[in-house]
């Protein structure tokens, strides 16, 4: 059971890391070249969004990727985990390289933020239909990432403010037609403190997720998706998602 987490450092000089500072524009590199012509932008679902569509908003243009807003924010309540589920369909099915997250919690411009928080770790789940809370609280991901500190992000000597963070294993994310991130805590939560937990010790309140920028690299295949029939709310609120059967417990991750 192979299951990838990427262990951040305050600074990247020195030593060594499993992300990658992004080009100042989006030819093709390594890590591929920009997907977000092959989302299907329709079908973008986000769970427990404070403005409906604002997770499909931060599917920005690459040249819009340090824009403040729009912004995707988690539902205020100081009693409630600051999560988010961002559902992500394809027209065709794509290979995916890597991912880059941002948000402008830290950022040298943070007059806007307040209040809100930068992500701390995203589980991701691909080709996975009907997913709820519930269902990824528990449910094993293809990939975790640990995303670097907005200290870190925001650095003099990282001014760009986009990382690549490499998709690994690489065998997973081929030929794939859906993708989901789950943002289950943030930097104001302590270490290992996310929605996937046991909460019941940490008493502060919860502080909102804050993401401004989401965006993919790879190469499509030219092959269009199979439809995928799943009902999703327009806007889900956390405390009305709960697991329909249990026909996901017992599965090994993808």
């Amino acid at each position: 059971q192979l299951r990838w987490n990427t262990t951040i450092m305050s600074g990247c000089d020195g030593h060594s890391h499993d992300h990658d500072h992004a080009e100042p524009d989006d030819t093709s590199t390594a890590l591929g070249t920009s997907l977000r012509p092959s989302i299907n932008f329709a079908s973008v679902i986000c769970l427990n969004e404070t403005t409906p569509n604002s997770g499909r908003d931060v599917l920005k243009l690459y040249e819009e990727r340090l824009t403040p807003q729009p912004s995707l924010r988690s539902q205020d309540d100081p009693d409630e985990d600051p999560e988010l589920l961002l559902v992500v369909p394809f027209s065709e099915a794509v290979t995916m390289k890597s991912i880059s997250i941002l948000s402008h919690h830290g950022s040298p411009a943070n007059n806007a933020t307040i209040g809100t928080a930068a992500p701390r770790t995203v589980r991701i789940y691909v080709d996975r239909s009907n997913l709820d809370f519930e269902t990824v609280r528990d449910l094993e991901p293809t990939a975790t990432i640990t995303l670097v500190p907005p200290s870190h992000q925001w650095s003099d000597e990282h001014g760009n403010g986009t990382i690549d963070y490499p998709l690994r294993p690489a065998g997973r994310f081929q030929n794939i037609s859906e993708i989901a991130l789950y943002f289950c805590d943030n930097y104001e939560m302590p270490d290992g403190h996310g929605a996937s937990s046991d909460m019941e010790d940490f008493d502060e309140d919860r502080v909102s997720t804050e993401i401004t920028y989401v965006g993919f690299k790879g190469k499509g295949t030219n092959m269009k998706r199979k439809a995928v029939k799943a009902v999703y709310e327009t806007r889900g609120v956390k405390k009305d998602h709960k697991v329909p059967g249990s026909e996901y417990f017992g599965m090994e991750g993808v």
